[in-house]
């Protein structure tokens, strides 16, 4: 029997994503019976805001169920707007694309900027998907290892300087950080925009966590002068409300960006769900209350793990937003996670899934009892 496919050259590119592979072994163990604590997975462990959830009921009552313009019905898209502004962001309605998720709006920016053999530099350790967007547009990756440094962006800003030229496309940021959890100071990010504009370089800025912060205020990239007209901001509804099955996300920039990505938009996705955008509304005008809350449950986690790891004598970077952590393990983290699961039943992703070895990255998006349970799971099968 001959196989019918031939594969293309772009699609060998690329690996599964590492975090969902782990969290659907966690799935799959947990299917079959075991308790299986799962740190691996990248959403909060609380319920949609009830508001928001009605808001999404009465969109489908009131008929919300059909397409929308591609970019975004225009009241989110304001409504994305003024939050934008709200954070020094000269935002109009019209500079916005409303996406399926965070994932499809960064998705839609590597396709719009990269060709083949353009040069993109991470940040690592960095989310396992920028890699996987940058090589699907046929980009070529040139990297700068926070790890040595906390990994915080400051003081790497000469090695960055080493990196960006004149030939790199795009420069990727993504602050507070997946997988540390790294908020980069603004003194980092004024670097970033030196460089950029020294270089002509466009910059992705990923702020899908920050409304997830403790203790400090992130900066918006295009905020800093010299940066509206070269950084593509996205962000989405996931992680701040709890929306991550909603699948809604948005991308702002220049009108001549958005009028070219809005033919990959119009021609891909169509646009995002109807009703899911009308929740959307509610998210960002009524749920501040909801927010602090889960906020204030996080940083209380965060605080719990690292007492419990210097207990032990594990001594970690501790990031002042998102909900992970880098813990460092064997050299070869990814027999580290796999002994993780398979004898402490523990799901823990391998820090080389962000290009950063020698680490495992735990969420805290688990209840402070599970927490527990997973460091005393890992100490009695000396994995800390």
């Amino acid at each position: 029997m001959s196989d019918a496919y031939d594969f293309s050259e772009r699609i060998g590119r690329v690996e599964p994503s590492a975090t969902l592979a782990i969290s659907n072994l966690a799935a799959e163990k947990e299917a079959e019976g075991a308790d299986i604590v799962d740190l691996s997975v990248g959403e909060p462990d609380f319920d949609t805001p009830a508001n928001v959830v009605e808001a999404g009921k009465d969109a489908l009552d009131a008929g919300h169920t059909g397409y929308t313009s591609s970019n975004g019905v225009p009241e989110l898209k304001e409504a994305i707007a003024a939050k934008l502004r709200g954070n020094g962001v000269d935002a109009d309605a019209d500079e916005v694309i409303v996406t399926p998720g965070g994932k499809q709006a960064l998705y839609e920016t590597f396709q719009t900027l990269i060709d083949e053999g353009d040069e993109v530099v991470l940040l690592d350790p960095a989310w396992v998907s920028y890699e996987a967007m940058a090589k699907l547009a046929g980009g070529d990756l040139s990297r700068v290892d926070l790890a040595p440094h906390g990994f915080q962006l400051e003081p790497a800003l000469d090695e960055l300087a080493a990196t960006v030229s004149d030939d790199t496309e795009l420069l990727v940021v993504n602050t507070p950080s997946n997988p540390t959890g790294a908020v980069f100071s603004e003194a980092a990010l004024e670097g970033v925009r030196d460089l950029a504009v020294e270089h002509d370089v466009a910059v992705i800025s990923d702020e899908i966590y920050e409304r997830i912060t403790y203790g400090v205020e992130p900066t918006s990239l295009a905020s800093l002068d010299g940066m509206a007209d070269r950084t593509v901001t996205v962000n989405g509804f996931s992680k701040a409300y709890s929306m991550t099955g909603w699948r809604l996300g948005y991308l702002h920039a220049t009108d001549e960006f958005v009028g070219e990505a809005g033919k990959l938009h119009s021609h891909s996705v169509s646009c995002a769900t109807n009703f899911v955008q009308r929740a959307g509304i509610e998210a960002l005008e009524n749920t501040e209350e909801s927010v602090e809350e889960m906020r204030d449950a996080f940083e209380s986690r965060r605080d719990l793990l690292v007492d419990l790891f210097d207990e032990h004598g594990v001594d970690v970077d501790v990031g002042d937003g998102a909900f992970y952590m880098m813990i460092p393990v064997d050299d070869d983290d990814q027999a580290w996670c796999e002994r993780a699961i398979e004898e402490a039943s523990v799901a823990c992703v391998p820090g080389s899934a962000f290009n950063a070895d020698g680490f495992a990255r735990i969420s805290y998006a688990a209840s402070e009892e599970r927490l527990r349970e997973a460091v005393d799971r890992l100490v009695a099968n000396d994995l800390l």
